[in-house]
């Protein structure tokens, strides 16, 4: 079977901006992402360093707004929907494969290598600015908060100046 076309951009951020405006009506918060990784990697070092994590002033502040623990926080259980659901739309459009996309003239190795290093910068630069694009920039842009305006602009204007460098990693 062909994979079905994707949807027309402009209407799947018009989608978007739907499931945005929703979210924040019902839950009083925008979309996130960056905040489910920070939950998952406290966890984490509660189970494998639980003598750290239990002399560390961070975690204990963070039990103190979270009891119920890292793991219940509600922007776990929404990358979780956004996991199924990307699976799901895979399924249902014929596209679900373990494939790797990039450019005819670079090794897989280099290109995983890149990708883990721009996620590991993107995850590192979204605790500074204290929100992910999705958080920050989408949901800060869709209340009109001049940091969220800020972000989106940091976001784009640094990915076109890197573009130029990294784009034999996928052009042709």
């Amino acid at each position: 079977m062909k994979p079905k076309p994707y949807m027309n951009p402009y209407l799947a951020g018009f989608f978007l901006g739907l499931v945005l405006l929703a979210t924040i009506y019902m839950t009083g918060r925008g979309l996130g992402a960056s905040g489910a990784v920070k939950s998952a990697v406290i966890a984490t070092v509660e189970v494998a360093a639980p003598e750290h994590y239990d002399n560390t002033q961070f975690y204990a502040e963070y039990d103190e707004k979270h009891p119920e623990g890292p793991l219940r926080n509600w922007l776990v259980f929404e990358i979780l929907g956004v996991l199924a659901g990307a699976f799901l739309s895979g399924v249902i459009a014929n596209r679900a494969a373990i494939k790797l996309e990039k450019g005819p003239r670079i090794r897989n190795g280099l290109r995983i290598t890149a990708a883990v290093l721009g996620g590991i910068l993107f995850g590192f630069g979204s605790q500074l600015g204290r929100g992910c694009t999705s958080g920050s920039a989408l949901s800060g842009m869709a209340v009109m908060s001049f940091g969220g305006i800020l972000t989106m602009g940091a976001i784009f204007g640094s990915a076109y100046a890197l573009a130029y460098f990294v784009r034999k990693l996928w052009l042709k």
